[in-house]
C-alpha cells in the first residue's frame, strides 16, 4: 500500500477544487478525486440559471485571476451585475476552467471505500483498484447523494414515477405529460418553469400558503445602492439584510448556537423561495396550489400517479398525474455516504444525521473532515452556496495542514 500521500480530497465540485486549491497554495501533499463539476453538469437541467448573483458565485483560490469575472474577461465579455442571472452551462465551463488551471492534479478517478486504519489515517480504495493510505480526509460529496423525497412519495421511485429534481438534466421527454412538481423552493419553481416551457403540462403543489420571491435588484452592483438603503440592509455573499450578513461574516459563531436555533435558521433564513428573475415564468403559466401537502401517492393503473392532497383548510382532494417530481431539496444523512466503511460511519458522532463539526471542519473521527452541504447544518446557509467556498476552504486547509 503506498503510504506517501498526506491528503485526500473526495469530489471535484466548487468545495472540493476550492479546497485543493488551498492545500496546494499551503504546500501540503494532497490528492483530489472525482469528475469535474459532475453534479453540476449531471444532475441539474441544462437550461437552467444559478439562484446566487455574479457576485456570489466565485469558487475561492489563494491564487488571483480565478474569480467568475475573470473566467469571463478571458472570453472576452463583461463581468455581468446582479441584473444578470449566470447560467448553469456558462458556470459549468467556468468550473472547468478553474479545474484545469488551478487543480490540474485532479484524478478523475471514483474513489469506492475509504476505512479507517489501526493506529490512525485512512485506507482509501479506488474503482481502478490502487489502494494507499492518507492521514486525512476531506469529503467534498456535493448534495446529490442527499436528494430528499418525501416518505409519501418514496416508494414510487421504484416503478419511476417519482424522481427528484436532481435526476434530470433534460426535462423535454415529459413534454405532453401532467407532471406534478411538488416544493415552492428554487429547484421546484424553476423546474416547473422549465418543463411548462419544453411543452409539458405541470401543476405546482406548495404547503406554503402563498409562493414567495425575491426582490428585483435595484442597481447592477451592491456598492452603487443608495446609502438609507444599505443601512438598512446591508449587501453581503448571501445578499441583502442583517440576517444575510450575519450568516454570510459569521458562520464559525453559527456553530455555537442551540442545534435547535442552528436546524431552524438553516431551514428558514433563505427558506424556499424563486428568484426574482423566475416570477414571470411562474405567475399565470401553469396551475399552482398553494396550502396543500401530499398525503398519499399509489399507481393510478393507468401508468400514472394519484396524489392524495390535504390542504390548510382541511379539505381533501385528488390529483392525477403522469409522473411526479419531488422539489423538495436536500437533507445530509450520513448513512447515506456508503462510500465510508460501516464501522467508520458508526465512529461519526451525529446530530440529525448531519456529522458534528469541530472549527476546522472536522469530524470526531481525527483526520475525516467534511465541507459543502454536508457542513451547512454546522456552519450555516452559507456552506448551501459557491460563495461559502472561502471560509471552507481556508479552515479545513489549515486544520489539514497542522495534521499533515
Amino acid at each position: 500500500m503506498n503510504a506517501d500521500q498526506r491528503v485526500v480530497v473526495v469530489g471535484a465540485g466548487p468545495y472540493g477544487l476550492a479546497t485543493a486549491a488551498h492545500l496546494k497554495a499551503r504546500h501540503v501533499p494532497f490528492r483530489v478525486f472525482g469528475q469535474p463539476m459532475d453534479g453540476w453538469r449531471s444532475h441539474m437541467p441544462g437550461r437552467m440559471y444559478l439562484k446566487s448573483s455574479p457576485f456570489s458565485s466565485s469558487i475561492s483560490a489563494v491564487v488571483p485571476g480565478r474569480r467568475l469575472e475573470d473566467f469571463r474577461a478571458e472570453e472576452g465579455r463583461a463581468p455581468g451585475g446582479e441584473r444578470d442571472p449566470v447560467p448553469l452551462e456558462e458556470f459549468v465551463r467556468y468550473g472547468l476552467w478553474f479545474q484545469q488551471r488551478t487543480v490540474p492534479e485532479l484524478e478523475q478517478v471514483t474513489v469506492r471505500r475509504i476505512d479507517a486504519r489501526p493506529g490512525g489515517g485512512f485506507r482509501v480504495l479506488l474503482d481502478d483498484g490502487e489502494e494507499f493510505a492518507g492521514t486525512a480526509v476531506v469529503l467534498a460529496v456535493g448534495v446529490v447523494r442527499f436528494a430528499h423525497v418525501p416518505p409519501e412519495l418514496a416508494p414510487l421511485t421504484r416503478d419511476g414515477l417519482v424522481s427528484h429534481t436532481a435526476d434530470h438534466v433534460d426535462f423535454g421527454r415529459f413534454a405532453g405529460q401532467d407532471v406534478a412538481v411538488v416544493g415552492a423552493g428554487q429547484s421546484a419553481l424553476e423546474s416547473a418553469a422549465l418543463l411548462y416551457e419544453e411543452g409539458a403540462r405541470p401543476t405546482l403543489l406548495a404547503r406554503a400558503a402563498t409562493l414567495a420571491f425575491g426582490s428585483p435588484p435595484r442597481t447592477d452592483s451592491p456598492a452603487d445602492r443608495p446609502l438609507r438603503e444599505r443601512v438598512r440592509a446591508p449587501s453581503a455573499l448571501l445578499g441583502n439584510g442583517w440576517p444575510l450578513v450575519a450568516c454570510s461574516r459569521a458562520p464559525a459563531a453559527y456553530r455555537h448556537l442551540p442545534d435547535r436555533v442552528r436546524d431552524r435558521l438553516l431551514h428558514t433564513v433563505l427558506g424556499p423561495y424563486g428568484a426574482w428573475w423566475l416570477r414571470e415564468r411562474v405567475d399565470g403559466r401553469f396551475p399552482v396550489r398553494c396550502g396543500v401537502r401530499v398525503v398519499a401517492a399509489e399507481p393510478d393503473g393507468r401508468g400514472g400517479v394519484r396524489l392524495l392532497l390535504d390542504a390548510a383548510d382541511g379539505q381533501a382532494a385528488e390529483l392525477r398525474a403522469d409522473h411526479v417530481i419531488a422539489g423538495t431539496g436536500y437533507r445530509v444523512d450520513l448513512g447515506r455516504l456508503d462510500l465510508l466503511s460501516p464501522e467508520l460511519r458508526r465512529r461519526v458522532v451525529t446530530a440529525g444525521g448531519a456529522p458534528r463539526l469541530s472549527a476546522g471542519f472536522e469530524s470526531s473521527v481525527p483526520g475525516l473532515y467534511f465541507t459543502g452541504l454536508a457542513a451547512a447544518p454546522t456552519f450555516g446557509p452559507l456552506l448551501r452556496f459557491v460563495s461559502g467556498t472561502g471560509f471552507a476552504a481556508r479552515r479545513v486547509s489549515a486544520a489539514a495542514t497542522r495534521q499533515a
